[in-house]
């Protein structure tokens, strides 16, 4: 490659999220603001403790905690 040759990176960086930006308008639903909508009203939803997954993460260390407790008494 000679000194003189120049790659226009620019111009490679901006084709290259138009593309970018093209196939993300493909893939995005025709209805995309009432899906997003939908998504944050699902996130938004107040969790219960039972349906959590603290809630289980929390037994699962409790049962590990007691195993180990109990052999260790024993």
């Amino acid at each position: 490659m000679d000194s003189n040759d120049h790659i226009d990176i620019r111009g490679r960086v901006r084709a290259h999220g138009v593309r970018q930006l093209t196939i993300a308008r493909m893939n995005a639903p025709a209805d995309w603001q009432d899906e997003l909508r939908r998504a944050l009203v699902a996130h938004r939803k107040p969790a219960t403790i039972l349906s959590s997954n603290d809630f289980r993460l929390f037994l699962q260390s409790f049962a590990i905690f007691f195993t180990a407790t109990m052999l260790f008494v024993m």
